[in-house]
Order: structure tokens, then C-alpha cells, then sequence
């Protein structure tokens, strides 16, 4: 058996949650830690061998401790429980602009990213035309980075990690940023790496890489490892967890004795009896889910809601853990969107039922979808923005700030 280059043993990771901090330093000394914060525990139980040149996809919803993974084996967090022992170089790419100074231009961060990594600065000077050439940041790179998009931070810190001549590779939603052109460009050296027998470690949302660049899918859900091995079978288990797996059919297939899905209605909660499919950004939106219950049913089942976009990627997900159910009943399930995020399009949903253990019950991708609009002066995604100087330096009198507006809002100038 290969030795392994990474290796976590009953790997957990606790934070607490503050629900009441202190303000003064009498309530620091009066209060209990307890009264102040409570245990959550990210990641659970993680027993993880990966050996050296594997490929390994990390896919999970959003908050089933993918990240957190990535930053114990990284070394940015130590484990709260368990062991994590990594052999090797590592280059990790986890988050936008990690280890930038925004006042420094992108010549001097990519001098400064660098040496972090491990690099010297001969070897910084031997690789540096080519990391500016790698990100398409010519015209840029004497700009200070504070000016850079969100895809330019990413461009320019991805071509620093891929310099690095890493032994293993930790890459966070990387493939997710920039054009067709670049995200082309990260897979070929993702390719070339793998050639060259690096580990790579990726955590991606478009589960279509999976299978494509991955010998192995890992899939996480609330902290816990739910699969390890093939990868296409890996996106197929998190798509049946989310419901969103091509083959669902509307309740096919499931127990009819325990609990099945028996539809879905989007509203709006001003006037629950009318099905909407098409609300505005900010306004609300209610989803109700019917369960139909079997005599055999569980007392206590989980209820998933998933709102997918384009490429069945999960924009949002929607749990309601501890349901309960009573035999040979129906129930519906209310989940309310107060406002919806300010991002425009057609998304689609899928329903899934699981017992509190993780073993699905029902799945159902709907094929009736609902569209989100908001003004046609914004793009896909409403941000804030603004001009940075003088009226003079810009050439045009302009608005100095520039913001979503809110739904009270809409319609003023």
C-alpha cells in the first residue's frame, strides 16, 4: 500500500458560537464562558489516508466543513481532536487574496505570496515573467492589489501556488473564477501537475470536474465523511443527498410504507394560496413541502430544501433537521426566504427526505423553476461599488457610491 502524504486520525475541529459577548470588563469577570458561547463541532470523526499523486474532489452542501478540512491540512487551523500529518511542499490557494497587502502592488505581493509559500528570491526571480504571464495581469501587476476584482485576486494567487513546484496542491472554489479562458488554463496545469505526480486536494461545486479530473470523490455532509472512493459515485451520493441526482422522479422509486414527497409550491407568504414563479430581488419567498407519511415512517426525518443554478450548482440550501411525522398522515413543511439574495435568474429546486443518520428516504428534482428579477441597469449579480478620486481625475461627474438597492428602495433616483 502507497504511504500515504496525508493522513487524519478521528480529525475534529470545534469553534464556539457567541451569542452574548461582553462589553464591559465587569460582565468578562462576572460571566461563565457558558453563559457566553456554546460548542460547534465543523468536522467530526475524520479519518482520511490520501497517497502521494492522487487527485481527490472535495464536494459537499455549504457549511459541511469542506474549507475547515482544507485549513487543518493547509496548517491554518489545528485540530481541536484527532491528528493531521502532511509530508511535503504544500502551495494552498483557500481563500481570495490570502497573504495579499492591499497597499502593495502585484509585483511586490507576488514577491511577498511567494516567499510565504517557500520560495527564494532567486526563485522568484527565475518564475516571475511567468506568473505575470499565467494571470493576464501585464497591464496590472503595477497597480496596488487593493484595486484588483475579486477574479484578478484569484488569477494572480492561483499563479503564484501553481509556481511553487508544490508536492501537493489545496485548492478552495479556485476553478469557479475568471472567464472560460483562465479556468481553461487552471485545468491544464491541474493536468500537468497530476502528470507530474503532485497530489492535488480540490473543493469544487461544479460536480461535472469530479469525474472528469478527480481518482477519488470525498463527500462530507455536516462534518462528517458520507463517502470516500469512485468519483463519479461521489457526485451521484451528494446529488441524491441534495436531491438534485438526474434520475430523481418525482417520489420513484421510494418506500410508499415510510415517507415520500409529495409536492412543492412556491409562494409568496403575503398570499399563500396562489403558486408564484416569479418574485423580484429582496421580496419574500415561501416554499412549502408536502410529506406523505407510511405506516412504517421514522418519528424524526430530515427535510432538505436546494436551490440549484445553472449547471445544477447549489446556490442555497434549506434544512430543517428534526422533523416529526405521525404514521399514515401528511404533513407540510414551511421554509420562508424573508429576502431574497440579490442574484438574477432562473433557478430551479429539489426536495430531499433523510433520517437523522444520513440514509435518504426521497429524493425529487421539480421541474417547475422560478426566476428572480431586479433592475436591468445591474448585471447577473447586484454589488456594491465605487469611483475611487476626484471628480477632476475621473474625467465625468458620477455618483461617488453606488449600492443594491434595497425593496423599500426600488424605483427612487
Amino acid at each position: 500500500m502507497p504511504e500515504a502524504v496525508i493522513a487524519a486520525e478521528g480529525a475534529g475541529k470545534r469553534f464556539l458560537i457567541h451569542h452574548q459577548r461582553a462589553t464591559s470588563l465587569k460582565e468578562r469577570l462576572l460571566q461563565t464562558r457558558r453563559s457566553q458561547a456554546e460548542e460547534f463541532w465543523a468536522l467530526r470523526d475524520i479519518d482520511l489516508r490520501i497517497s502521494g499523486g492522487e487527485t481527490v474532489g472535495l464536494i459537499g452542501a455549504n457549511g459541511s466543513g469542506k474549507s475547515t478540512l482544507l485549513k487543518l491540512l493547509a496548517g491554518i487551523l489545528a485540530p481541536s481532536a484527532g491528528s493531521v500529518k502532511v509530508r511535503g511542499r504544500v502551495a494552498s490557494l483557500l481563500e481570495l487574496g490570502a497573504g495579499f497587502n492591499g497597499e502593495l502592488t502585484g509585483r511586490e505581493n507576488i514577491y511577498l505570496n511567494a516567499s510565504i509559500l517557500g520560495l527564494s528570491r532567486r526563485e522568484i526571480n527565475r518564475n516571475f515573467d511567468s506568473i505575470v504571464e499565467f494571470s493576464g495581469l501585464e497591464q496590472f501587476i503595477d497597480n496596488q492589489v487593493k484595486h484588483y476584482s475579486s477574479g484578478q485576486y484569484v488569477r494572480l494567487g492561483f499563479a503564484i501556488a501553481v509556481h511553487v513546484d508544490p508536492d501537493i496542491l489545496l485548492v478552495d472554489e479556485v476553478l469557479a473564477v475568471g472567464d472560460e479562458a483562465f479556468q481553461a488554463k487552471c485545468l491544464a496545469k491541474i493536468t500537468e501537475f497530476q502528470e507530474r505526480g503532485c497530489t492535488i486536494l480540490f473543493v469544487t461545486h461544479a460536480l461535472d470536474l469530479v469525474p472528469r479530473l478527480c481518482s477519488r470523490g470525498l463527500v462530507l455532509d455536516h462534518g462528517r465523511v458520507l463517502h470516500d472512493g469512485d468519483a463519479l459515485e461521489a457526485t451521484e451520493r451528494l446529488r441524491s443527498l441534495l436531491g438534485t441526482a438526474a434520475d430523481q422522479s418525482g417520489g420513484a422509486g421510494a418506500d410508499a410504507s415510510s415517507l415520500r414527497i409529495g409536492g412543492l409550491r412556491l409562494v409568496d407568504p403575503a398570499a399563500p394560496s396562489a403558486y408564484k414563479g416569479e418574485f423580484r430581488i429582496g421580496e419574500a419567498l415561501l416554499a412549502e413541502v408536502d410529506v406523505q407519511v407510511g405506516p412504517q415512517a421514522p418519528p424524526l426525518a430530515a427535510v432538505r430544501v436546494v436551490v440549484t443554478g445553472p449547471a445544477d450548482v447549489p446556490m442555497w440550501v434549506m434544512d430543517a433537521e428534526e422533523v416529526r411525522f405521525e404514521p399514515n398522515t401528511s404533513r407540510t413543511v414551511r421554509f420562508l426566504v424573508k429576502e431574497l439574495p440579490p442574484i438574477q435568474g432562473i433557478f430551479a429546486l429539489a426536495v430531499a427526505l433523510r433520517e437523522p443518520d444520513g440514509r435518504a428516504l426521497d429524493a425529487r428534482r421539480f421541474g417547475e423553476a422560478f426566476r428572480v428579477i431586479g433592475s436591468s441597469e445591474h448585471g447577473l449579480v447586484e454589488v456594491a461599488w465605487s469611483i475611487e478620486g476626484t471628480e477632476e481625475e475621473q474625467g465625468a461627474k458620477s455618483s461617488a457610491s453606488r449600492r443594491p438597492r434595497a425593496a423599500g428602495d426600488r424605483g427612487r433616483r
